[in-house]
């Protein structure tokens, strides 16, 4: 059976916990900052769980994580 390609797009995006867990950044920090509040600004640099609804589609087009 031939090897398995991982979508190196999705890797460059997802990471996995120790647990085995999906985590994502979150969208809507790269551009028009000055009307986003602080606050707003450093929730969005921390990542966070992926949803479980998305994560066997992720875990299928990222073989080796």
């Amino acid at each position: 059976m031939p090897k398995m390609k991982t979508s190196r797009a999705a890797a460059k995006r997802f990471k996995v916990t120790g647990t085995g867990k999906l985590t994502r950044f979150k969208a809507y920090k790269r551009h028009i900052l000055t009307k986003k509040s602080t606050k707003r600004k450093r929730n969005l640099r921390k990542p966070i769980l992926m949803d479980e609804t998305n994560v066997k589609n992720m875990k299928r087009i990222l073989p080796y994580l």
